[in-house]
């Protein structure tokens, strides 16, 4: 897929190819996103109304989809996590975790969710306080509905969504080596296909939500940087200040790209996390403490009490417009930025298992947005309900991006914490566009880790290009509905890669049970069976002939040996043949379970390596067989042919003590 190599392997790095893409993926998402800045930035009086309808288009027709998709997603990976398939490895047997627990979770939670926590950490508990979707607004009920609807937007489900392609992609890139690109996981669904028009379909459709979906985040980034920036230093709040804003930023971010993911991004997400531990305690210090302490628990018990009811409620009984806004837009953007945080997350998670995986994204992050939910809303709906600090609630009705700065001014130090938010604004937007940016030079590249600096810088720019479009385009309205109606092909792509994931797990433990249980020709350095002879046996596809007369003239007088022996000890035993050639030994208890042992030849189709020829008649002709293990149970799955007669008693000796050993247990 990779479409220049070096001219000299043995050269190094100085010989690396300038351009390392996957032409298909890197032309067409660039044209489609160059298209769409221009009819944007071009065509604004269209694109406004255009937005519109799409939004109102996709809540109405298609809420159901994403509402019931988002809650599969949540039961799969929770499915995963509880059972057997939860001890496989994302990555060889004996791989080990890249990275700690602690720069593990920083990177994670900066990618996934920095700027829009500051965005709405204060903005969407008041406004659920004050214009509640049912209910009377501005009192105990509202405001318990309020964090209670906080906590279902920014809970589980957000992570839930982002584990889903995290688990898919680091399965089958680090444990299968397939590339680190969406398509990978569908390789159990179409197979060599996914380097094909499918596979590409499949990418393309995930580099455009992320790139719209780190546009959305940048585009709130932005607007909340100029409202700090207003209330610091009365920097304007206009357009061209926030364009200007993403075109300084962007230049900030393509330099941490330009250092790669542990020199640049992993010690800029160690920073967000220190500033955003130290915003956060000292809201708890300056605020209601024990309020919030209280609220902490009770919001936490509230949501987990009403998680199933908030998961599927559509308002269909009592139509609203609320929905569309909140809970559509935020399944639309979590999904929007699955491809980004998935690819991104699952980078950085090699060699942790899947029960530790899910376990650490579901709930350490979530633990942390649910205390900054609780410590920045509770106090600002304390500040209003107790305190009568309406003024707050005007400002977040007004704009909902001075929210955080009018709520820091009625704390001590209002101009140092005000700054300190800004910086952190900064440093997650930088965080959102360089992770962003390194997913999308991944997918266009064709999973290349390594690609020219110039790439990285390339999708960088183009993330902060179509933030500012949006931005001329409709400002958050606009942001909302990219998000929204880029989220809709992907979340077929993803209820996909959940199948093929589920179906790759599947033979995945099936291959190691088989390989514990599995019954191998007697081989050992004793054994009187020639390795050579063993070896050929193992590589040849015995025909129906063969395996009847080894049943006939090995297998059948070894069991009449068994059956001779258990007759002198008075046991009621017996040889029977089946008109297919089989034999069976079976050892009567009276009113106890009798014993059974079969050898029957069963037919299998001849393997691919083999069927070049896929007619029906020409497959019967490359049919082989084996001399397979039945008891009473079933089959066993494990093969005699060419075992000799003191191995094959020996085998049904083994079969009969763990029968007697089960008698005895149930007796």
């Amino acid at each position: 897929m990779n479409d220049t190599n070096t001219s000299d392997p043995a050269a190094g790095a100085e010989s690396r190819p300038w351009i390392q893409w996957n032409p298909p993926v890197f032309i067409v998402s660039a044209v489609l996103t160059l298209a769409f800045v221009l009819f944007a930035a071009l065509a604004t009086e269209t694109a406004e109304p255009l937005f519109k309808s799409i939004q109102d288009w996709v809540i109405d027709s298609a809420g159901w989809f994403y509402v019931m998709a988002v809650a599969g997603f949540l039961v799969f990976v929770i499915a995963l996590a509880v059972s057997s398939l939860g001890r496989i490895k994302l990555g060889p047997e004996h791989s080990e975790p890249d990275y700690s627990y602690l720069s593990w979770f920083a990177m994670l939670f900066s990618a996934g969710m920095g700027i829009g926590l500051m965005f709405f950490g204060v903005a969407e508990p008041v406004m659920h306080f004050v214009t509640p979707p049912v209910g009377d607004p501005e009192v105990a009920e509202a405001a318990r509905q309020a964090m209670r609807i906080t906590f279902f937007h920014w809970g589980i489900h957000a992570w839930a969504i982002y584990a889903v392609v995290a688990l898919s992609l680091a399965y089958f890139a680090f444990r299968h080596n397939l590339p680190l690109t969406i398509r990978s996981s569908l390789y159990p669904l179409i197979g060599d296909r996914i380097y094909g028009p499918i596979g590409h379909t499949v990418d393309i459709f995930a580099v455009l939500g992320t790139i719209f979906g780190v546009a959305t985040s940048l585009g709130f980034g932005v607007i909340q940087i100029n409202s700090g920036l207003n209330y610091l230093f009365d920097v304007p709040t206009s357009l061209g200040v926030q364009v200007m804003l993403i075109a300084g930023i962007t230049a900030i971010a393509t330099l941490s790209v330009g250092l790669g993911l542990d020199s640049g991004i992993r010690r800029v997400s160690e920073l967000n996390m220190i500033l955003a531990v130290a915003l956060m305690t000292f809201v708890l210090i300056a605020g209601p403490t024990v309020f919030l302490l209280q609220t902490f628990v009770q919001n936490t018990g509230m949501y987990l009490s009403n998680l199933f009811e908030m998961t599927f409620n559509l308002y269909a009984y009592e139509p609203t417009d609320w929905i569309g806004g909140w809970t559509l837009f935020y399944w639309g953007w979590w999904i929007a930025w699955a491809p980004f945080v998935g690819m991104f997350i699952a980078r950085v998670s090699r060699g942790r298992t899947i029960r530790e995986f899910v376990t650490g994204v579901l709930l350490v992050p979530m633990g942390f947005t649910f205390m900054w939910m609780t410590f920045f809303g509770d106090t600002a709906i304390h500040m209003i309900m107790v305190q009568g600090i309406t003024s707050l609630a005007d400002a977040v009705a007004a704009d909902t991006s001075v929210a955080l700065f009018q709520f820091f001014e009625q704390l001590p130090f209002a101009n140092v914490t005000a700054l300190l938010a800004t910086v952190l604004v900064v440093t997650f937007f930088v965080t959102s566009s360089d992770s962003g940016s390194l997913v999308v030079d991944i997918l266009t590249s064709g999973g290349k880790e390594e690609s020219p600096l110039w790439q990285r810088i390339f999708w960088a720019v183009v993330e902060g290009v179509v933030a500012a479009a949006l931005l001329v385009a409709g400002g958050l309205a606009a942001l909302q509905t990219a998000t929204i109606a880029s989220a809709l092909p992907f979340t077929i792509v993803m209820i996909l890669m959940c199948w093929g994931l589920l179906r790759a797990l599947r033979l995945d433990a099936i291959k190691h049970l088989s390989l514990r249980a599995a019954r191998v020709t007697p081989g050992g350095p004793q054994s009187p069976v020639n390795w050579r002879r063993r070896l050929r046996a193992l590589v040849h596809q015995p025909t129906q002939a063969e395996v009847l007369r080894f049943i006939r003239d090995t297998v059948k007088p070894a069991l009449s040996e068994v059956v001779d022996e258990l007759g002198k000890m008075s046991l009621d035993a017996g040889l029977v043949e089946g008109e297919d050639g089989r034999v069976w030994v079976e050892v009567r208890h009276g009113t106890e379970i009798d014993f059974f042992y079969s050898v029957r030849p069963r037919p299998y189709e001849a393997p691919s390596f083999v069927l070049r020829d896929t007619r029906a008649s020409r497959a019967k002709a490359l049919e082989y067989f084996r001399a397979e293990v039945h008891l009473r149970e079933g089959g066993q799955d494990y093969d005699l042919m060419g075992w000799n007669s003191q191995d094959i008693i020996g085998d049904v000796l083994d079969q009969y003590e763990r029968h007697m050993h089960f008698l005895q247990t149930v007796r």
